[in-house]
């Protein structure tokens, strides 16, 4: 299928899912703006079909497929846009991919813009998975721009799924809700960075039952609450065998921002090794002082900070 989309979706795409407009997307893709379909393509190990029953797609990544990318980006380009889409990922026994979700809202009217695109990931035994996700909101207008993803992923033996989420600028409102349950030596790495600045409002809700014997979790949020924003981090994770799992809510505040951390452990196994952390706190003065000391300004000095602070 070619694809056809409009600028605002061109601009927003080259940002969260590094979009070549000259080469396009190599491989697999399905580009989704405003609740259609506007570009798609399979592989010859990636298959992807529109659903019957609802709006979405199913990906169908065939047994043993290696180094593959698939792209699944989605656009909403003006206001008054409600859209909801259910994608389901099937990764063969062990295929090693990287799959690119990337979201952006753009509104300059008066009425809200949401997406709320909805996954669920089956990963079969020995399966690998990347899986890259950045959030944007653009635009001037008075309505709110939201942005509130759902993951839920089932993790056979020896499969892997990692998880790079980035929300840094723009979004008004998101709530980000991932769970997760593990089976025999599965594994389960989270890294995500969220930066909030004005009004805005960011919501991380985090679930991993760790079933299986030697499955693992580890979980890190790096968050930055500027303004008069507000994040709130929740995490519960649960150890039903022998298993390892870590949580983990690092967070600055600046100016007016607001941040709440509740990390939770629930053990049913005596061989269970659960670790949860949590740290809020304000920019060190002796890192902006370094830094004003080299000839910056305290404004760039603690931007400095802050990119590196979001940077894993």
């Amino acid at each position: 299928m070619d694809t056809n989309f409009n600028d605002i979706t061109a601009g927003m795409l080259k940002i969260i899912s590094d979009y070549d407009e000259t080469t396009g997307f190599k491989g697999a893709y399905n580009i989704r703006e405003d609740s259609s379909c506007a570009g798609r393509q399979s592989s010859k190990n990636i298959t992807i079909n529109s659903k019957t029953d609802k709006p979405g797609i199913d990906i169908i990544v065939k047994p043993n497929t290696k180094g593959e990318t698939v792209y699944i980006p989605a656009c909403v380009t003006h206001s008054d846009v409600d859209d909801l889409v259910y994608n389901d990922f099937y990764i063969g026994k062990n295929a090693d991919v990287i799959i690119v979700a990337g979201c952006g809202v753009h509104n300059e009217g008066e009425e809200d813009a949401r997406h709320n695109g909805i996954h669920r990931f089956f990963l079969d035994e020995g399966a690998s998975v990347v899986y890259k996700e950045k959030h944007i909101g653009t635009g001037n207008g008075k309505g709110l721009k939201k942005i509130d993803p759902v993951t839920e992923c089932f993790l056979k033996k020896n499969s892997r799924l990692e998880m790079d989420t980035i929300q840094l600028g723009g979004v008004d409102r998101s709530t980000r809700t991932t769970s997760a349950e593990l089976a025999e030596g599965a594994k389960i790495i989270v890294r995500e960075r969220i930066m909030t600045d004005n009004e805005e409002d960011a919501v991380t809700k985090f679930s991993v039952k760790l079933n299986g014997e030697d499955s693992g979790a580890d979980l890190v949020s790096r968050s930055v609450a500027r303004g008069n924003s507000h994040q709130a981090f929740y995490s519960v994770v649960e150890g039903n065998a022998r298993c390892t799992g870590h949580s983990a809510c690092d967070a600055i505040i600046a100016e007016n921002g607001r941040v709440d951390a509740q990390p939770a452990l629930n053990a049913s196994n005596v061989d269970a090794e659960l670790i949860h952390e949590a740290a809020i706190g304000k920019i060190a003065g002796e890192q902006l002082l370094k830094l004003c000391s080299l000839g910056l300004t305290r404004e760039q000095a603690e931007e400095k900070i802050i990119e590196g602070f979001l940077r894993y």
